[in-house]
């Protein structure tokens, strides 16, 4: 595949309607790949060297335990169950760890941090922040957003907080429960950031050390892109740094690091595509349905 042919496309959910799409990474050709996904999508990630696209399902009803996760191939053939209902409560974003074959999803109502192998065997929780009706019932506790780092061995997650309340937090962790503790107990949960609007997805730089997020929520600091330096070890010396603003409900995010840019979607329907610095934001698709998560990869232009 020539450098002319592999310009890079990008995947989205579309909720409204049950939609995969994918399109040329300037917004051209949007094509509907995969159709019928009515158990509300949420997050994407694509294994690009096997040719699949997982994707999660956060369930009809947000509380009931029936989320599931989901592969198909790249063109939306093959589809099939890996985590099935109930094996997760409602799972947000997804990352996937390809080297060592792991998912890694955010379930919000169920308070979870979780993983499992790319088959959907030995499902684990790493991270749990309430458990029951009555913790269910506490948005903050609410886990929604993830990124990894398996070279430095450490996860990334958000909790969003209420609706407007500026309870926001973004927390890190290290990928394994440290021995002899458990998810609800663990030494080495660090608080990275709080107060913040209401940030939902993570995206990791991790040649800059540079962590990303969307958060929804009203202006000045709502509906936006953030980002801050993250070091491997010890605390955040700088501020996030504000990016963008003015998305309509803004969800998904990817990079692409090489081609220094990133994607973000909204729930109004649009597909935006600026540099990694926040600059020369554009709208590539508009009135797209209802959109979530959304992920980017080297492909054949369509």
């Amino acid at each position: 595949m020539s450098a002319a042919e592999a310009q890079g496309r990008i995947f989205f959910l579309d909720i409204s309607g049950g939609r995969i799409v994918t399109a040329n990474a300037d917004g051209s050709k949007p094509t509907t790949i995969l159709s019928g996904c009515k158990r509300i999508p949420d997050g994407i990630a694509l294994d690009v060297a096997a040719g699949h696209i997982y994707w999660t399902n956060m369930g009809q009803k947000f509380d009931e335990n029936d989320g599931s996760i989901e592969r198909a191939d790249l063109d939306g053939g093959n589809r099939r169950v890996i985590v099935p209902e109930g094996g997760t409560f409602t799972p947000k974003q997804l990352q996937l760890d390809i080297p060592n074959r792991k998912l890694y999803w955010c379930d919000r109502e169920g308070m979870r941090v979780m993983r499992a192998n790319f088959d959907g065997s030995k499902i684990e929780t790493l991270v749990e922040t309430g458990r029951g009706e009555a913790d269910r019932k506490v948005v903050p506790n609410w886990c929604v957003g993830i990124a990894i780092d398996p070279e430095h061995q450490r996860l990334y997650w958000t909790q969003k907080g209420g609706d407007n309340a500026g309870e926001g937090r973004i927390f890190r962790a290290g990928l394994e429960v440290p021995r002899g503790e458990t998810p609800t107990s663990r030494s080495d949960i660090e608080l990275l950031f709080d107060k913040l609007p209401e940030p939902i997805d993570l995206d990791f730089d991790a040649s800059s050390r540079l962590l990303y997020w969307t958060d929804r929520g009203d202006p000045p600091n709502g509906n936006s892109v953030s980002r801050a330096e993250i070091h491997r070890d010890g605390p955040v010396r700088r501020p996030p740094q504000l990016l963008v603003t003015h998305f309509m409900e803004a969800i998904g995010l990817a990079l692409d690091v090489k081609g220094k840019r990133m994607f973000v979607t909204d729930l109004t329907g649009s597909v935006y595509s600026m540099g990694l610095d926040g600059s020369h934001k554009h709208t590539i698709l508009a009135a797209q349905g209802n959109l979530t998560g959304i992920a980017y990869a080297e492909l054949p232009r369509l």
